[in-house]
């Protein structure tokens, strides 16, 4: 059986929203798009890269598949290679007609978890929203984050009030960066337990 990995790019305060670029999403009045690159280096961009490449199939909520819609396919490079390579899914009650090849839409995470019985990685990028659907449905198997050393104050943070308690168990020795991002690798580990101390 495969997995359903999440890659998030993340501040140190828990923002997801806008790393790529100063127009990517300004859903809000989010002011600080393009967070990441100032914060980022040629280690942190070859590791995201080899995340990349081990891709069987690219999930995505609807606000992010309509960001990379619009960007990745006039891509060439290794990325958009990928990218406009492998199958996409995409999680939408709305949409009816994806515009980028290769792109199936499903009706709720549950239908995504399914995923997993056909495609032995299938990551996620962004998709705050979507990620904690899978959670709330049991089907995320892994989450990568890249801690960043910025905060913002605003915009959207992945783990909002409401979010489903789950325990995670860090899976890979933590990994840093020359700017100072960290990656962190966790898998689900069950529920959250309770003591004192």
């Amino acid at each position: 059986m495969g997995s359903i990995i999440a890659n998030m790019f993340l501040t140190l305060d828990g923002v997801y929203q806008g790393p790529g670029g100063r127009e990517e999403d300004t859903s809000d009045g989010f002011e600080f798009g393009g967070w990441q690159a100032p914060v980022s280096d040629d280690e942190a961009g070859a590791a995201i890269g080899a995340e990349i490449e081990r891709i069987d199939a690219l999930l995505l909520g609807r606000k992010t598949y309509d960001i990379f819609a619009a960007f990745w396919p006039q891509q060439s490079d290794d990325i958009g290679a990928t990218l406009n390579r492998v199958p996409k899914f995409v999680v939408s009650s709305t949409l009816a007609d994806p515009s980028w090849e290769g792109t199936t839409v499903l009706p709720d995470a549950a239908a995504a978890g399914r995923l997993r019985e056909e495609y032995d990685e299938v990551h996620m990028f962004g998709s705050g929203v979507l990620i904690r659907s899978l959670i709330a449905a049991d089907v995320l198997d892994r989450l990568h984050l890249y801690l960043y050393p910025v905060i913002l104050g605003q915009g959207k943070r992945l783990f909002a009030d409401g979010t489903i308690p789950a325990k995670f168990r860090l899976s890979q020795p933590a990994r840093t960066f020359p700017k100072g991002a960290v990656s962190l690798v966790y898998e689900r580990a069950g529920e959250v337990e309770l003591q004192d101390m």
